[in-house]
């Protein structure tokens, strides 16, 4: 049977994801192809997400992941000669590179701002003056605050700071306008960069994943509407499967960079950031993240502060581990008993920390968008950084004066004089008036030094980096004491809180793993003060530093709600591979206690911003009860009322559709024989509507026949667009269309353009079933038809979202018996 002939028989799924506005202006937004339907905007992705919720009004949609199969591809297909994957291995590799050094860059302009900030102030602390030097640490970090926050609010074109959540909800199938715009990549690389150098308490991780998934993005497709550049290089990746790729591999090399964890970031990528796998993306992903790691690696062997130290190559194990454990202890079977504590501890206080910064941002939300005008909104929200870091610089230069001086245990001038440590000390000795210290030779002949440092000031003066590196240290069973990690603990987690969310790029791995550390080494100091300082090799798993890093963990999983990619991320940034078991326990406990309470940290911010997300299973409850999607159909969510097209539409009539609603493609229905009915063709995408009506040249009279043929049909590369390239063309040729009687006798033929391999179901088709297609497939609309192939309804992702779906299920029970309900 001919390809185009008109047939009853559904050919095999179009499988369909998604495809973004990435460089240019507005979109048109597609949203399906339906009739208005009775749920308002605020319910179409949860229940909660409410209007006085919301940021501002956006529209996200799915768009398409494969291309349309149709005549005109198969024609293009065979003009295309067979290609090696070398081109793609090349860009795989480029943009890892490209990130390794954003990653590198980032780290370096952070160290040297915090190195910068905290010298201005010197002979203020020298001299014991506590308030000029908040004076000049708080100016400095207004003046990063004020830039900081206005290049999200003022400069990306969204307004607003994104990150991991929206990269999760655009490889899920999520349309998101200016995700990967390059003023969006700019102003989040300045925000991230100038939030944590002023000293919020935050990190930069989630905004590399943002600014990973943005370089991948752009190299791979190699034009930008904003910059005016479109370079005919690697044109075959031009479309949404591959450009999914080479996002997905920008996001893992994102977070390989950051932590030079490049297994960390693939398995990050598997478990958190992509719907949709196959083992050639691993693959593919796996190099680039190789490729990130190595050129931050590379990078940072001899550059520290932008200054070439020599030794270009030389990888030194305390400057590539990020916090780099030298002393390995052994276990025993009694550490599972503590480490089974912080697992359910980590779970209690990461459901705690979730469900607390979401009750903040939703506060924050209703609190602005209760403010009509824009830049006076905008304004508010800069002004609330501002008073979170006034906050946080005040607890960081007042709180370690309470603090005494300690000692440190156990340190020798030439250890010390090796130890990345040292500037710290420095600064701790000569901020925190601890006096001099004094130094001898011991019999050894080795000069020895009775330094003393603030606890409060190690763990708070520069950033969460360096204090986790001080928590997860071996052999400093009494450096730290209660009161100072209590209070550190306290402040951190309600500050760390209050800034996930604010008005700036920032990321929260370094907040969670800090906050982990600090409780982690309170159990570890109990069990000391309980068993005292273990010297022999059966106890010296008694450790602060190790149920540090075991608390660390488990706090992650806690928020995060991550088992596999932890795990390694955890190994590969510490090199302790003798507590894999220890982290493997703490961090399954910490998930298992967590979803007991709520969902992940990242699930949460996708509802908050109401990102339709579908879930790998779908859970729908009624009352009390969790509802079995296999007692119901297809049917029981579709909405009937479905605009169709023919295979020969009239011009004004299809221009009138165009202009009139804003679906986003169309079922196309044919009849096979004169008295047959309209059964099931195929569908075709408004922006390819759009397209074809832009060419006068392929309208055609009105024949006699149902179908006919185009001489010279439009190339694929003539219709195939991600968005229009002149809205306002559109929009007056549409209404010439209408309004001209010309039109009302000329037609266009969409046979050729139209996909054949649509996917489709019969109403009676489980849900349970329906709902699983939809979402491995990753369609953005299924066609159902009855058994005559008639098409009777369309279900798209908003149909399948919780509230709409649990709405629909709950009139259908309803509307049946209490037995046939249970």
């Amino acid at each position: 049977m001919s390809l185009f002939s008109c047939t009853q028989h559904v050919d095999d799924g179009e499988e369909e994801m998604l495809m973004a506005e990435d460089h240019g202006p507005d979109l048109i937004h597609p949203h399906d192809f339906r009739r208005p339907r009775s749920i308002s905007r605020s319910d179409l992705a949860y229940s909660h997400c409410k209007e006085d919720e919301r940021e501002q009004p956006v529209a996200h949609e799915s768009l398409d992941y494969l291309p349309s199969h149709s005549g005109v591809y198969k024609k293009w297909l065979q003009e295309k000669a067979y290609r090696k994957e070398w081109d793609r291995w090349l860009l795989m590799g480029l943009i890892g590179t490209a990130v390794g050094m954003l990653g590198f860059l980032t780290h370096q302009i952070i160290d040297s701002l915090i190195t910068l900030k905290w010298d201005l102030v010197e002979n203020y602390l020298k001299d014991g003056n506590f308030h000029l030097t908040w004076v000049c640490v708080l100016g400095t970090g207004l003046a990063m605050i004020l830039v900081s926050s206005s290049s999200v609010l003022f400069f990306c074109p969204a307004g607003s700071p994104s990150g991991l959540p929206e990269i999760i909800g655009y490889l899920n199938g999520t349309s998101i306008q200016h995700l990967f715009n390059i003023k969006t990549f700019l102003g989040t690389f300045v925000s991230c960069v100038l939030a944590v150098a002023a000293g919020l308490f935050c990190g930069p991780e989630g905004p590399m994943v943002h600014l990973g998934a943005i370089l991948g993005c752009g190299l791979s497709q190699l034009q930008s509407d904003t910059l005016g550049i479109h370079l005919p290089f690697f044109t075959r990746f031009q479309n949404s499967a591959d450009k999914r790729s080479f996002i997905t591999a920008g996001a893992g090399a994102g977070i390989a960079s950051v932590f030079r964890a490049p297994i960390g970031g693939l398995l990050f990528t598997l478990e958190e950031v992509s719907s949709f796998w196959n083992i050639r993306l691993a693959w593919q992903t796996f190099f680039c993240c190789l490729m990130a790691t190595f050129t931050t690696d590379l990078l940072s062997s001899s550059l520290y502060g932008f200054v070439y130290r020599g030794h270009f190559g030389f990888f030194e194990a305390e400057k590539r581990i990020l916090f780099w454990v030298k002393n390995l202890l052994d276990m025993h079977i009694f550490a599972f008993i503590p480490t089974i504590l912080l697992g359910m501890l980590g779970g209690l206080l990461g459901a705690l920390f979730v469900s607390l910064n979401i009750k903040i941002n939703k506060l924050r939300m209703r609190f602005f968008n209760s403010i009509p005008k824009s830049s006076v909104r905008k304004t508010s929200k800069l002004l609330e950084t501002m008073l979170i870091l006034v906050c946080t610089t005040t607890v960081t230069v007042y709180l370690p004066y309470f603090f005494s001086c300690t000692p440190v245990m156990n340190v020798r001038d030439g250890q010390l004089r090796n130890n990345s440590e040292i500037n710290l000390f420095k600064r701790e000795i000569s901020e925190y008036g601890c006096s001099p210290s004094t130094s001898w030779i011991g019999p050894d002949g080795v000069r020895y030094s009775n330094r003393t440092f603030n606890q409060a000031a190690a763990l708070l003066v520069e950033n969460g980096k360096q204090g986790i590196t001080y928590l997860f240290k071996r052999g400093t069973h009494e450096e730290f004491g209660y009161t100072s990690l209590c209070t550190a603990l306290a402040f951190y987690f309600i500050l760390s809180c209050w800034t996930a969310g604010s008005a700036v790029a920032s990321g929260l791995v370094i907040p969670m793993l800090y906050t982990g550390a600090l409780y982690g080494r309170i159990i570890g100091l109990i069990l000391v003060s309980i068993f005292g300082v273990q010297t022999n090799e059966y106890g010296a798993w008694i450790d602060p530093g190790l149920f540090a890093a075991i608390g660390a963990a488990s706090f992650f999983s806690g928020v995060s709600r991550l088992t596999i990619s932890l795990t390694v991320i955890m190994v590969e940034i510490t090199n302790d591979v003798q507590s894999l078991l220890l982290i493997m326990l703490a961090v399954m406990v910490a998930k298992m206690v967590g979803d007991f309470f709520n969902a992940s940290l990242y699930s949460s911010l996708l509802r908050l911003k109401c990102i339709p997300y579908l879930d790998v299973e779908p859970f729908v409850h009624h009352g009390k009860k969790w509802l079995n999607l296999e007692l119901f159909s297809a049917r029981d969510v579709m909405e009937p009322h479905v605009r169709v097209l023919h295979l020969k539409e009239n011009i004004a009539s299809l221009a009138q559709l165009l202009a009139s609603t804003s679906h986003g493609g169309f079922p196309v229905v044919c009849r096979p024989k004169p008295d047959h009915a309209e059964v099931f063709q195929g569908t075709i995408k408004r922006l390819e509507l759009c397209m074809l009506l832009e060419n006068e040249h392929i309208f055609e009279p009105e024949t006699n026949h149902e179908s006919f043929s185009s001489s010279h049909p439009l190339s694929y590369e003539k219709i195939t667009v991600e968005k229009l390239p002149n809205l306002s063309r559109l929009t007056m040729l549409l209404n010439r269309y209408t309004t001209d009687p010309r039109y009302q006798q000329l037609f266009i033929n969409l046979e050729p353009y139209i996909n054949k391999s649509a996917m489709s179901v019969q109403a009676h088709f489980s849900l349970q079933r329906t709902y699983i297609i939809f979402r491995t497939l990753g369609l953005r609309h299924l066609t159902v038809v009855d058994p005559q192939n008639r098409v009777v309804g369309v279900i798209t992702r908003k149909d399948l979202m919780p509230f709409p779906l649990e709405k629909r299920l709950r009139l259908q029970l309803a509307s049946q018996s209490p037995d046939t309900g249970e």
